[in-house]
């Protein structure tokens, strides 16, 4: 009965860290949806507009049959062109519908299996490792490996590779000095809106990078070129963002030869800020679409290692903490906690212990004169691997040998 209670499943806490796998898409909807809308009253209205006019001129005779019918065309010319946009956002709508079919018909498969133990899970559990693991690879900007590595695991539609791949190619741009691309993002259709619900100061702080490098080469550019950037882009935040205003105002008067004389002005020309801007749209990128801050292979990790994490793993008691010897260390990687081997105690060091509200013990545990218990079919076992002639057992960490005489039944009060 423990048993089967330790492997059932328990879908829905399964699932927490599946969330942005259906939550993605259905952001990605809305944006595509307010962007068409945008489209659609833009030039919705000004359509409008003009046919108000013309046909009242048309009526007042101010203007002629020629010039009306040209006016028309220009509509009808508008309007096409909105069609054309509305059919890439219907394309974009059927995709996305795709991978959210896709992606709930995966998560559906979870709850047809009661158990870790189903032959089935095996395989689902893979294909969610395949999706953490393009999820990094996309998030640290290796798009050609997550596409590679998607494709042939066939989960193209349980991960979203233009999605990450539009982001990097516009942080690559921002690290290389440019900020257009990230402004064109800022300000397409009515994502300049939503940054604002969120009190998002992206798009300040491009201009303002813009207005610092019209400042550094000011010799390069007309005289009055920052100035009126200043007014045009940054004066409205200046009630918002005073500090900042301040060192626009400073800058003017800061010969570039001699901002180094002064600490506040040095770091605005210093190359860090480029960085700094790239990890601000990134982190804008993925508020704005509902995502982790962290890539899903670190939150799995994590919670996989806190998971069993134990006070022991850790503790400076020499029992506790003795090396395996060179005869156990094969042994060791199958039979004792993985915690406490090379390869994950150092990782596991800062990660918080979890807290188990049930123990499990092994049956039939024998006490070894060493403080150290183990069930009695495992020492056997060991044993037997180990050749040990009968009568004698072997502890499967330190490796001490010892008579099957000098152990002594544990009983579980």
């Amino acid at each position: 009965m423990g048993d089967y209670e330790s492997s059932k499943l328990d879908h829905e806490n399964h699932l927490l860290l599946d969330q942005p796998l259906l939550q993605l898409p259905v952001e990605l909807l809305r944006k595509n949806l307010r962007s068409a809308r945008f489209e659609v009253e833009k030039d919705g209205s000004w359509v409008k507009e003009a046919l108000k006019k013309t046909a009242t001129d048309s009526v007042n005779g101010r203007i002629s049959q020629p010039d009306v019918v040209k006016t028309l065309d220009t509509m009808i010319a508008r309007m096409r062109g909105v069609k054309r946009k509305l059919t890439v956002f219907s394309d974009e709508e059927n995709r996305l519908h795709r991978h959210e079919e896709a992606r709930a018909k995966h998560l559906a498969e979870l709850y047809s299996m009661v158990s870790v133990d189903d032959v089935k899970y095996e395989g689902w559990s893979r294909t969610r490792l395949n999706r953490l693991l393009v999820d990094y690879l996309l998030r640290h900007g290796y798009v050609d490996s997550a596409r590679a590595l998607a494709q042939d695991r066939g989960i193209e539609l349980l991960v979203d590779v233009d999605t990450f791949e539009q982001m990097h190619r516009i942080r690559q741009c921002i690290l290389n000095g440019s900020v257009q691309e990230a402004l064109a993002w800022c300000t397409a259709g009515d994502t300049k809106k939503e940054l604002r619900k969120m009190d998002s100061n992206l798009e300040f702080m491009l201009r303002y990078q813009q207005y610092i490098e019209l400042v550094r080469n000011h010799s390069q550019t007309k005289p009055d070129e920052a100035l009126a950037h200043a007014r045009k882009h940054l004066a409205p935040y200046w009630s918002i963002y005073p500090k900042e205003m301040g060192h626009v105002c400073g800058l003017l008067a800061m010969l570039p030869e001699n901002v180094d004389q002064v600490e506040t002005y040095r770091d605005l020309y210093s190359p860090e800020r480029w960085k700094m801007l790239a990890d601000l749209f990134t982190a804008t990128h993925n508020s704005l679409l509902s995502l982790p801050s962290i890539p899903l292979l670190h939150i799995a990790l994590s919670s996989g290692l806190s998971a069993l994490k134990t006070p022991a793993c850790h503790s400076i008691h020499p029992n506790s903490a003795a090396a395996p010897s060179h005869q156990t260390s094969l042994s060791l990687a199958t039979s004792v906690c993985p915690i406490c081997s090379k390869e994950l105690n150092e990782l596991a060091r800062n990660v918080p212990h979890a807290l188990h509200s049930k123990s499990h013990v092994e049956p039939d545990l024998l006490l070894l004169p060493n403080g150290r218990a183990y069930g009695k079919a495992r020492l056997e076992d060991y044993a037997k691997q180990a050749g040990l002639p009968d009568g004698q057992v072997k502890d499967l960490r330190t490796g001490d040998v010892y008579s099957v005489d000098d152990l002594k039944k544990v009983y579980i009060s």
